[in-house]
């Protein structure tokens, strides 16, 4: 069985995979910039770079990721993570809202090792402190 990579590791692979492709989009006509934001990515691919399933790569985005992360604007707009087509592309990513929760997942991650690392440290002064007590006692 594959693995399953986290969603941190999923959007970070497609984060890096991309990102010459968005900053090369960037450079299209003005006439074309609601589109820019949208990036056709190849499920195939990044599955492979992260050892996953592509059929199942395919169902996180669509199914749970771009529900989880989509919204409907007060305007009645609404904005997708991932999309199945648009226009004329499949398998599209906005990329900015893409680095925009990427940047909150490893904002999260950093604050979580940092808790875990604390917790060890605490952890490890306790210990210390126990054996301070209690090996004087022993050896009286």
């Amino acid at each position: 069985m594959a693995k399953l990579s986290t969603d941190r590791e999923i959007l970070h692979c497609i984060y890096e995979m991309y990102a010459a492709d968005f900053r090369a989009n960037q450079k299209m006509p003005d006439d074309d910039v609601g589109n820019r934001i949208y990036l056709p990515i190849d499920v195939r691919a990044v599955a492979s770079k992260l050892g996953d399933d592509p059929h199942v790569l395919f169902g996180r985005l669509y199914y749970h990721l771009a529900h989880e992360y989509g919204y409907k604007k007060d305007d009645g707009a609404r904005v997708d993570l991932f999309a199945f087509k648009i226009a004329d592309q499949m398998h599209c990513i906005n990329y900015p809202y893409l680095a925009a929760i990427l940047s909150d997942h490893l904002s999260q991650h950093t604050e979580n090792t940092k808790a875990f690392w604390l917790s060890i440290a605490a952890l490890i002064v306790s210990i210390v402190s126990a054996l301070a007590t209690v090996l004087p006692m022993l050896s009286e």
